[in-house]
């Protein structure tokens, strides 16, 4: 007859410490996906996010690792193919088995992955600015949704600019849509004319912006002030821009508010015909904190002085961090117990204030304003205090009655008028 030891009483036959109880039931090691593109269309903007993940885990290893375990990263190339997003997600959670995705930067990459997380009880963490109009259990959206970047600037160009036409440019897909169909909503609402707005969509990779170009100088041929605001993703900009140089446009002229253009964007290009064209985001390389100066030192470090940090690097820091906190506080990496641990967890942001993690599954945010300066950096205009984000906008009928509440409710669509759950999974 075999006699079974457990770990605990080996330990003590041995004369050796007990472990930690919570490392009892931990799987060693602890799996960190990294599911962003390294290839194709959007590499230009996600290489450096899943270099930010393998910082963070480097960094957490050196802590000590989390639960008596280290952290192992495992990282996919989805290669800027949406469906892939989806195989790589499916690869990461049935494969690799892992505890947690860190990943994605389109909003059609996300919903490509959406089902796969819901259907395996995945964990994902999505670091981008997005069009809200979603709400899953098994996504912490920790970029910024539309009330914490696109109306507050849109606010920005009529008050303080004194924008009175807008042309939406955006890259074809459900991100730009959703988001100018929101801002669209709000224009009219803020009593700007239909004639006054201005939409056009352009493939991803897109590179001749001279008829586009054009048509919003013509948007101004009344003497009216234009404005653009921005929701073209990936390399499509860098052509965008040097078309609206080549036009002889200056931000003085027709400013644009680019929603997915910073400082990794702007990197190794020439931006003299940038200057004073303007971004909003959550953070900025720029902003001045001891939080922040720190970050960066370490990126430039580890990474090469050249190297720049951006908005989504500190979504990845604040989400990743929270997540570590909660699994400690779980003593588990268990999806579930890590999701109630989530809410109401803080983290100092890298611009001076905190962010908390909401029932909704957004954070609290600050909103920047910021200018392109001949560097490549952004000079700070205005900062608000943190937002909080909000799943569902007030602008579009359908959505002005939804409210998401994960840890009372249990619901990501619920309708306050009727008081019940329209929804519990896949809520897009």
């Amino acid at each position: 007859m075999t006699t079974q030891i457990s770990t605990l009483a080996m330990a003590a036959a041995f004369g050796l410490a007990a472990l930690p109880a919570a490392a009892q039931d931990a799987s060693c090691p602890i799996k960190v996906g990294v599911l962003h593109s390294l290839s194709g269309t959007m590499a230009i903007s996600e290489t450096t996010l899943k270099d930010t993940v393998l910082m963070l885990v480097e960094d957490q290893n050196a802590k000590g690792g989390l639960l008596g375990c280290d952290l192992e990263a495992v990282v996919v190339d989805p290669a800027s193919d949406w469906p892939l997003f989806a195989e790589k997600a499916r690869e990461l959670l049935s494969v690799h088995e892992v505890d947690v995705i860190f990943g994605n930067w389109t909003s059609v990459s996300r919903k490509s992955v959406l089902p796969v997380v819901e259907e395996l009880n995945g964990l994902l963490f999505y670091p981008v600015q997005y069009e809200g109009e979603e709400s899953s259990k098994n996504v912490f959206y920790t970029g910024a949704a539309p009330n914490q970047q696109a109306i507050p600037a849109t606010d920005y160009m009529i008050e303080e600019m004194g924008v009175e036409k807008f042309a939406l440019l955006g890259t074809d897909y459900v991100y730009p849509r959703t988001t100018n169909n929101i801002l669209e909503a709000y224009l009219k609402d803020q009593s700007v004319a239909d004639a006054d707005i201005f939409v056009n969509y352009t493939p991803f990779g897109h590179s001749d912006w001279s008829k586009i170009v054009s048509d919003v100088i013509a948007l101004g041929a009344d003497g009216k002030k234009v404005g653009v605001i921005s929701t073209i993703n990936g390399d499509a900009n860098i052509g965008f821009y040097k078309e609206l140089a080549a036009q002889g446009v200056s931000a003085e002229d027709i400013p644009v508010i680019a929603f997915s253009v910073g400082e990794e964007e702007l990197s190794g290009l020439d931006t003299s015909n940038l200057v004073g064209h303007l971004a909003a985001w959550n953070y900025f390389q720029s902003a001045e904190s001891e939080a922040n100066e720190a970050f960066v030192a370490k990126w430039k470090e580890k990474m090469g002085e050249s190297r720049v940090t951006n908005d989504p690097m500190e979504a990845h820091y604040i989400g990743f961090n929270m997540w570590a906190q909660a699994v400690e506080e779980a003593g588990s990496t268990e999806v579930d117990a890590v999701r109630d641990a989530m809410y109401g967890q803080t983290f100092a942001n890298l611009t001076g204030s905190t962010a908390e993690m909401l029932p909704n599954h957004h954070l609290t945010k600050p909103v920047l304003i910021g200018e392109i300066t001949e560097d490549g950096q952004f000079d700070i205009l205005t900062q608000t205090d943190p937002v909080p984000g909000d799943a569902w906008t007030d602008f579009l009928p359908e959505s002005a009655l939804l409210t998401s509440d994960w840890q009372a409710l249990d619901c990501g669509m619920y309708n306050t008028q009727t008081e019940t759950c329209v929804q519990t999974k896949s809520n897009y």
